[in-house]
């Protein structure tokens, strides 16, 4: 009996584009297994098979776009592929004996872009519209789930490798092998980044004839948000301003608060100031929370505030999202800001909490640092980077004092903001942060 399944229940995406595949026509899976994967902004899902048995047909492939209800593939349930064994998703390939056992793998370095040319960031030539982000499906290429996923992983061309598997079946050896030989023109291809950007790849390195290596797989979270700051670094004209503001009185208020809030149960730290400064300056510079059109001749003009906040996980930075920011005072802030933290750090965030941001702060106060660019995370056109506060004689103008002075960083989209209003928006911004009344305003 042939079974469609389709998209369920996602919450409120729609038009959500397909950016990898996981199964071909032929294979096996059982329910459960992942058949796609979705991304939307920066939260990605995988889509499971609701049914088990045989692939028979693909009726997605990457770049298409789906929404819940949508059809994905044809399942045959209860059957097996004929003339050779079924490999189920997440199967491992066979371990080869000591005697055949594989020589170490040579680490691949993935394709790195350098920073586009001067007149590419330009401020009077806006960048092309990015292209749609695309992954090799490798339709007609008879390979296992795994070795496809690895394929992947490690950007080799499949269509190059020779399989040495029953009816010419690609192995993970074969892939691996691959590897170990020059570079195929095909592979080389392949890895050039898409868009007609022209950049070439880094060429791959043996780094095994060097001394020992070990190929660790990339984390999941690095893997989505890879392409997503590649993609924004290379079409947003990159800007970044930094100020410094004289936090001593406003950090002295928060040590108070912060030992009352730990009776209930929460902490006052720095980034909900941070949140309220960036309120008011968001109000007094609004095209600061705007977006660009995708035609790029007008701005979208947002008049609420929720402010991104990057969070260090084990696994990698995620950005989960405040909403009404500033409709709420710090003691509320600081209690999201708390829950929010913990859900990303166990692995717990939804795609609600990662989507609706107007603007982003990245604070690495609690590791240290003078200085950094942080990039857009786009469609917003600008983000706030914050370092180490420290302790600094100020002039006051008849001698100096010992103050507290926080470093922050503005890098914004030069397409929509100029550097006269990125100083504006920071020493407005600095401005609230030395005054907490400002704050009130």
């Amino acid at each position: 009996m042939s079974t469609q399944v389709a998209v369920p229940d996602i919450g409120d995406f729609d038009d959500v584009p397909v950016i990898e595949v996981h199964v071909a026509a032929g294979d096996v899976v059982a329910v459960d297994d992942p058949l796609v994967t979705l991304e939307s902004d920066k939260a990605t899902m995988d889509v499971p098979s609701t049914a088990a048995g045989e692939v028979r047909d693909l009726l997605v492939k990457v770049g298409d776009r789906v929404s819940q209800g949508t059809p994905l593939v044809s399942v045959e349930e209860g059957e097996s592929p004929a003339g050779e064994p079924p490999t189920m998703i997440g199967q491992q390939e066979p371990t080869p004996s000591a005697a055949t056992a594989p020589a170490p793998v040579p680490e691949v370095a993935p394709p790195a872009v350098q920073p586009a040319a001067p007149t590419a960031g330009s401020a009077a030539t806006a960048p092309a519209p990015p292209a749609e982000e695309a992954a090799p499906d490798f339709v007609g290429i008879h390979a296992g789930p795994s070795v496809r996923r690895l394929a992947r992983e490690l950007d080799v061309d499949l269509s190059s490798v020779n399989g040495s598997g029953q009816k010419g079946r690609i192995t993970k050896e074969d892939l691996l092998q691959s590897l170990r030989g020059p570079v195929a023109p095909a592979a080389a291809s392949a890895a050039a980044p898409a868009g007609g950007m022209g950049i070439p790849p880094i060429p791959a390195v043996d780094f095994s004839k060097f001394g020992p290596i070990e190929v660790e797989p990339l984390p999941r979270i690095k893997k989505i948000s890879g392409p997503f700051f590649h993609r924004s670094w290379l079409n947003i004209p990159h800007v970044t301003h930094g100020d410094e503001a004289d936090i001593t009185e406003l950090d002295a208020y928060r040590k108070e608060l912060d030992t009352a809030a730990k009776a209930e149960g929460y902490r006052v730290t720095l980034l909900a100031f941070l949140l309220k400064a960036s309120v008011s300056a968001l109000r007094a510079y609004p095209t600061v929370n705007s977006s660009l059109s995708p035609e790029g001749d007008s701005l979208i003009m947002k008049k609420y505030v929720n402010i991104g906040v990057a969070v260090d996980t084990p696994d990698g930075l995620v950005v989960p999202v405040i909403t009404d920011v500033d409709r709420k005072g710090i003691a509320e802030l600081s209690k999201d800001l708390g829950t929010v933290s913990a859900k990303a750090r166990d692995g717990k965030l939804g795609p609600s909490d990662l989507q609706g941001g107007t603007f982003t702060i990245s604070s690495l106060g609690g590791i240290g640092g003078t200085n950094f660019t942080p990039i857009v995370n786009a469609p917003e056109v600008a983000i706030l980077g914050v370092v180490r506060s420290k302790q600094m004689p100020v002039w006051n103008g008849k001698k100096f004092r010992p103050r507290l002075m926080l470093p922050v960083f503005l890098s914004y989209d030069h397409r929509v903001i100029d550097g006269a209003l990125a100083a504006r928006f920071m020493r407005h911004l600095c401005d609230a942060l030395s005054d907490m009344r400002r704050l009130l305003l």
